[in-house]
């Protein structure tokens, strides 16, 4: 791929947004994975579908679910989708840090052992979803900032 720089020098490469969404996105898909495989996922009988009933956690830590671990492998497959263009890899990576901001808002007022907690979340998701949404949001403007080829 070639595109000019703003000192009219032709250059050659992928833009560096481009990378950090096929990162991010290749990342989400390997933690959806990752969540499906007893030994990585601690208490693994416990995998529910969806629901704080799941004790099932990534890395004995983070709280997953089935539809956690498949929300994990849509948003890596969307992220790998929409990097294919700089304009789409930036749209990924501020909408899903919006989206991640929102979930950290969510599992700051819910109750983490009621039927509200249907992804489920625990307080290491909460702390996660805070840096992720900020990282991404700011991936997503840093990279692209003073850009004119947003193709």
């Amino acid at each position: 791929m070639e595109s000019r720089s703003r000192a009219g020098v032709t250059t050659t490469g992928k833009h560096p947004v481009r990378t950090a969404a096929q990162v991010v996105g290749a990342v989400f898909v390997l933690v959806g994975v990752l969540g499906f495989i007893p030994g990585i996922t601690s208490n693994y009988d416990t995998l529910q579908f969806a629901g704080h009933e799941s004790q099932a956690k990534l890395l004995g830590l983070f709280q997953v679910s089935i539809l956690h671990n498949l929300v994990h492998l849509a948003l890596g497959v969307a992220g790998l989708a929409l990097a294919r263009t700089v304009s789409g890899a930036r749209t990924y990576l501020i909408a899903g840090g919006a989206i991640y901001l929102v979930l950290w808002l969510y599992g700051l007022v819910i109750d983490h052992g009621s039927g509200a907690n249907f992804v489920p979340l625990n307080n290491a998701d909460n702390w996660l979803h805070l840096f992720l949404g900020l990282g991404m949001i700011a991936l997503g403007i840093v990279l692209t900032r003073g850009r004119a080829d947003r193709r």
